[in-house]
């Protein structure tokens, strides 16, 4: 399986920082890139509504969403720290392909939710800056997708720079804003004493809960903290461990406050005049001026509010390569992944907006928090099963106390959210004119959604686990010779990557050349070092490569076979042409997932490079997963 984000993986060096403060800042990074998901157009909507319509009533709403996931983004740091995986490809390793396809369709419907808001939210931010009409906006937001390809191209500092840039544009906004506002003290502190006075705000409160925890970071940051390479000992695993728990309490923290500051500036601005239904973004910037008496107010509300869809489209846009490539492992080149996941979000922000017109809006940006919140108990119990799992963590699983606490955080986000979707639809039953209708379609849906929840819940329980830690290893090799077949002498070159393929290709290899042919393994090693520094490259990624490569030769040595190996650098399809190129070789054997024409376009990232730079024949194996 490729590594996650690959083009970014383990690109920042952190060994080299003497001094703990330096090396305290080269961690800091990917929890800021999480933090502005938590302060997207979608907790606008949510904050907004919750201060308008209740006061301050639900800070503590707020205060819980950030504790929770602040526990919950430390869990998904530790997964992708420790055993360099991202959540979507932790569970396609553990769960059947059957339930991993449910799962990836679950976090597809969260990411399209997730960016519906970005999308919907910084079109506003441009409608009520420049006055452009809200399909324009929806349209140009396709520029983002060329924004980040530029921004990743130029490293992930330089992304994590830009987003930090965005943050505090946001931050003083509302700074300004809070002054603007003048809230009263003594309420605010009151709104920290948890109550729900009606089943409006219920519903709000679990929006919030979807805003503030949202699945698509969960896969994130399991992701963005691969991007830190560190000496792999559990020494250095633990001071990794330690510097992103204080990246994600810094990061969160900052998160809280921008919440807080909206619903605090709904309240203080709306509530307080008697104004309890601004629940629209647009309502909310028209009515700032002459409610705080400044006409700076809505100026500063667009920019911030273009600040935070901006920001958070770029990340919900990575988490969508990271559950396309992990729950699929799926391949694509970058440019298409991201047009996908870009078009996947405008698709129904352009339908919503000409169907229903710009004023459905705000309910949208809503009911696309709600959905959030609906998926998280599909992502975080995954997440609690693996980084309790002593086997997948090597040592490094959460403690008792810690899977309490994380247990109890999934209990109540799913409690709230079984409740409403049984009020839901029992009020859709009621007032349905077709009830039988709803009784074979939306109920037969949810029961099965439920089922699955269990299935998730308690299957590790009561079954032994798959016991997988995530490695490569040599040592799953299968092969079969037909000792009495007649052979041609051949040079084959054979690329393995140390995973179950290798078997096929070799055992193709095998059939064609048996031992009177002489076989050379290739494998490149992919790191952003590696691609750098190119065979001068000297890492832990390129000293277990190579290991693993010397076991291949020690292997099908005792085996009789005439076995060469070869370590190359870089681009795996440059990288494999240029070794060919090099040699006197008869036959390439490359794996393949067996796609053609069209589909080789978009998805050959490798062999389609590979077979234009050669001039020998490529026998092409296709992949069985």
């Amino acid at each position: 399986m490729s590594k996650s984000l690959e083009e970014v993986n383990e690109s920042v060096m952190t060994d080299q920082k003497r001094t703990g403060f330096r090396r305290i800042l080269a961690f800091l990074g990917p929890a800021y890139m999480i933090s502005v998901g938590y302060m997207d157009p979608g907790n606008w909507a949510t904050d907004i509504a919750g201060g308008s319509q209740f006061g301050y009533t639900l800070i503590w709403v707020l205060l819980m969403s950030n504790v929770m996931a602040l526990l919950l983004q430390s869990l998904s740091a530790r997964l992708g720290i420790v055993t360099q995986r991202d959540l979507a490809q932790a569970s396609r390793e553990t769960y059947a392909p059957f339930i991993n396809y449910i799962l990836y369709f679950l976090a597809e419907i969260a990411i399209a939710a997730c960016d519906l808001a970005e999308v919907l939210g910084m079109a506003i931010g441009i409608n009520l800056l420049f006055g452009l009409p809200l399909i324009q906006g929806v349209i140009i937001t396709v520029l983002d997708t060329f924004l980040l390809l530029f921004l990743i191209h130029k490293g992930i500092r330089k992304m994590e720079a830009f987003i930090i840039a965005l943050i505090m544009i946001i931050g003083l906004s509302f700074i300004a804003e809070m002054i603007f506002a003048q809230p009263e003290l003594g309420k605010m502190a009151s709104g920290l004493i948890p109550s729900l006075p009606n089943e409006a705000a219920l519903y709000i409160a679990i929006g919030i809960i979807g805003a503030t925890v949202m699945p698509h970071n969960l896969y994130l940051h399991s992701s963005l903290v691969q991007t830190r390479k560190f000496n792999r000992n559990p020494q250095g695993i633990r001071q990794a461990l330690k510097y992103n728990f204080i990246d994600s309490a810094i990061a969160l923290n900052l998160a809280f406050f921008v919440n807080a500051a909206i619903l605090i500036l709904a309240a203080a601005a709306f509530y307080n005049n008697g104004l309890y239904e601004v629940s629209e973004i647009q309502d909310a910037h028209k009515l700032l001026a002459p409610m705080l008496g400044s006409e700076w107010a809505p100026i500063l509300f667009a920019v911030a509010l273009i600040a935070a869809g901006q920001s958070s489209t770029i990340t919900g846009t990575l988490a969508g390569q990271i559950i396309m490539e992990g729950y699929l492992n799926l391949r694509i080149q970058p440019w298409v992944r991201r047009i996908i996941t870009r078009l996947i979000a405008i698709v129904p922000a352009v339908i919503a907006i000409v169907v229903f017109g710009e004023a459905v809006t705000g309910k949208l940006l809503i009911l696309s928090q709600v959905i959030l919140s609906l998926q998280l108990g599909f992502a975080i119990i995954p997440l609690i099963h693996f980084v309790s799992d002593p086997v997948k963590m090597k040592g490094f699983q959460i403690g008792k106390i810690t899977q309490i606490a994380s247990w109890v955080v999934a209990l109540i986000i799913v409690s709230l959210n079984v409740r409403l979707v049984y009020d839901e639809i029992s009020n859709w039953l009621m007032t349905s004119q077709n009830p039988t209708l709803l009784v074979f379609t939306v109920v037969p849906v949810a029961i099965g959604f439920l089922v699955l929840l269990l299935y998730i819940v308690f299957k590790p329980f009561f079954s032994k686990a798959k016991q997988n830690t995530f490695n490569h290893s040599p040592h799953h090799l299968s092969l079969t010779i037909d000792t009495h077949k007649n052979y041609v002498r051949k040079q084959i070159a054979v690329t393995v990557d140390f995973s179950q393929a290798d078997s096929r290709a070799l055992q193709h290899a095998f059939d064609l050349g048996g031992k009177d042919a002489e076989y050379t393994l290739i494998h490149i090693v992919e790191t952003v070092g590696a691609m750098m520094y190119g065979k001068d490259i000297i890492d832990h990624e390129t000293t277990v490569d190579e290991k693993l490569l010397h076991e291949y030769y020690e292997m099908l040595s005792g085996k009789g076979f005439s076995v060469q190996t070869k370590l190359g650098f870089g681009k795996p399809g440059k990288a494999i042409a240029n070794i060919i190129n090099q040699g006197s070789y008869d036959l390439l054997i490359m794996g393949t997932h067996g796609h053609h024409t069209f589909k080789d376009l978009i998805l050959g990232t490798t062999v389609d490079k590979v077979r234009h730079e050669i001039s020998i024949p490529l026998y092409l194996v296709k992949h069985q997963d």
